[in-house]
């Protein structure tokens, strides 16, 4: 059955803090002791794993905003110091452990199991064309133990999303880094200040902003015209839209249930992010 938009959207922001737990120090930390060299090492390592032995130029076109030369700096080189398979096992574990971690005893309770049960029954039940990650990703071993199978299910959901994000931003001929700047934008930053882009070099970023303002979407100020923040709503709405196939396999009162039993455990793993 279809599900509106808002439904869609509010389970995206009940499942980000789930599956960012992957992102954090407990994972960064298992990959580091196996020789990583820095947290983009792991990252790339983990993320990239469901894809196999891929060349960086297919990593990067999968990922698709980051910039130019950033997944070569890592992909080949953490394939010399773990395979793709070990990879995932370790950011499985890691992940799984971070989020026990941050829920405390939610870990154990009844809803949990019920919660991941719904969630993995729709992260399995999408169609995969078009979404390379989020076939790699269902390709692998949905874990048995509840909190791994809570983890996995909001990383298929997430990636799903991101698949359907990255046509969506396509279509509009918006450029990984271009995508950043809006972000930023519309989080009220520069995008100088933006974490995922301040590193760039200051004459390639100006680069980017200035192509965004010659389509209209920045302003002179370096903010969002009115066509800018056009733009922005109906990627994020087309995203949505695109993110709704996975849902269709619950009942309306089975999504409700979803979102009430996932409502704890997020804000758990949000409050210990935060």
């Amino acid at each position: 059955m279809s599900h509106s938009q808002a439904e869609v959207h509010r389970m995206f922001e009940l499942l980000e803090p789930i599956a960012t737990v992957t992102y954090s120090e407990v994972p960064n930390e298992a990959f580091l002791a196996l020789g990583m060299r820095n947290y983009w090492d792991g990252y790339f390592a983990g993320r990239a794993a469901p894809l196999g032995l891929a060349p960086a130029e297919v990593v990067h076109a999968v990922f698709y905003n980051f910039a130019d030369g950033e997944v070569a700096r890592h992909i080949p080189w953490v394939w010399g110091k773990i395979t793709p398979r070990e990879a995932i096992a370790v950011r499985e574990r890691g992940s799984a452990t971070a989020l026990r971690q941050r829920i405390g005893e939610l870990a154990e309770s009844p809803g949990l199991v019920r919660a991941a049960d719904l969630a993995a029954r729709a992260a399995l039940s999408a169609p995969t064309e078009g979404r390379a990650l989020y076939a790699g990703l269902r390709a692998l071993d949905v874990p048995e133990e509840p909190v791994a199978r809570l983890w996995h299910a909001a990383t298929l959901l997430r990636e799903h999303r991101g698949d359907g994000h990255n046509a969506v931003l396509l279509t509009h001929g918006i450029g990984g880094t271009e995508a950043h700047v809006l972000l930023a934008l519309s989080l009220g930053m520069r995008a100088e200040e933006f974490g995922r882009i301040h590193h760039l070099p200051q004459a390639q970023l100006a680069a980017v902003v200035d192509g965004l303002r010659d389509r209209g979407l920045v302003d002179a100020a370096g903010g969002f015209t009115d066509a800018g923040r056009e733009t922005k709503q109906r990627i994020e709405a087309l995203t949505d839209e695109l993110a709704a196939p996975p849902y269709d396999v619950l009942t309306a009162d089975e999504l409700d249930e979803l979102a009430a039993r996932l409502e704890p455990i997020a804000a758990a793993a949000q409050a210990a992010d935060d």
